[in-house]
């Protein structure tokens, strides 16, 4: 009996799309466009999608990149910041990519999943040898280091207010809490909030009553997580490495649900022939406004002095 039998099922998940993607992660919801993004990591594809009948998603856009791409993040004006394998590109809403500095100098090492703070800087982790980082980016490109000890970085959420950051080392079977002030993005001491002893906790994201809902890689489920830390509620999908959830919608009342194949042999396949798909679920429950990138920098205007 797995620790979450007794648990209350949020829904049965349909299959969204026929795309079976290898390692499908960070959905997000851009509200300005009605649309979906989402990446495929190790192809360095990100998605563009929109909801068709019944939950569907239609896939309108594949846009590759020339790295993998860890996670995507969204402008209000439609600019889309991505996370490259060591650097962060831009892609400006004339479609032009455009690639910055290297941030990261360990050849095993790569940027995985990120999102922006509620002030629109860029919170991304790193995937490698060990000793992870967890950075938080400026528009302009300068960073602060979080933390230097993980496992494996990835989910992030933020509550309602900005005021508590939940991150996730996935090896380690842990999620962290810690104070956020979002005006300066200084942070306060991180303590663990949740331990998983089944299942690898992955991406994540968060409801309008502050419950975390994350996903499972090998368990094939999402749940959902109290402030106080207690599983409350689980959605089971059909696809063994469930990798992230985020709520979309004009409502934010759909959960949108990646998976991955990434791992799995022919038999695995065989036996979970949905692996790679997106899935979505209407759980009773509603998400927040996401958190959008700030957008690339503007100059600042020269003012001639009059005379």
């Amino acid at each position: 009996m797995t620790p979450y039998a007794a648990v209350p099922s949020l829904g049965t998940p349909r299959v969204a799309t026929g795309v079976p993607h290898f390692l499908a992660e960070g959905p997000v919801w851009d509200p300005f466009r009605g649309r979906i993004l989402w990446v495929d990591i190790l192809a360095g594809d990100v998605y563009v999608g929109r909801f068709a009948h019944g939950g569907a998603i239609d896939i309108d856009e594949k846009v590759p990149f020339p790295d993998t791409v860890g996670a995507v993040a969204v402008s209000a004006a439609g600019e889309w910041l991505v996370a490259g394998t060591r650097r962060l590109y831009t892609r400006g809403v004339d479609g032009g990519i455009t690639a910055g500095p290297e941030l990261i100098d360990v050849d095993d090492r790569r940027f995985n999943d990120g999102k922006p703070d509620p002030a629109g800087r860029f919170v991304v982790g790193t995937k490698g040898p060990g000793d992870e980082l967890l950075l938080q980016v400026a528009p302009d490109g300068t960073g602060v280091v979080l933390d230097d000890d993980l496992g494996l970085s990835n989910g992030l959420a933020w509550t309602g207010d900005g005021r508590t950051l939940y991150s996730i080392d996935t090896l380690r079977r842990r999620i962290h809490a810690r104070a956020y002030d979002p005006a300066t993005g200084a942070t306060g001491v991180r303590r663990v909030f949740v331990e998983f002893t089944q299942g690898y906790p992955d991406g994540m994201t968060v409801d309008s009553e502050d419950h975390l809902w994350v996903a499972l890689w090998g368990e094939g489920r999402v749940v959902r997580i109290s402030p106080a830390g207690d599983i409350v509620g689980t959605v089971e999908v059909p696809a063994p490495h469930t990798s992230c959830p985020v709520f979309a919608g004009p409502d934010l009342d759909t959960l949108i649900i990646t998976t991955a194949t990434e791992g799995m042999s022919p038999d695995d396949l065989a036996a979970n022939p949905l692996s790679g798909r997106l899935f979505t679920v209407r759980t009773g429950h509603r998400g927040i406004h996401p958190n959008l990138w700030a957008g690339t920098p503007q100059p600042t205007p020269h003012l001639e002095e009059t005379p």
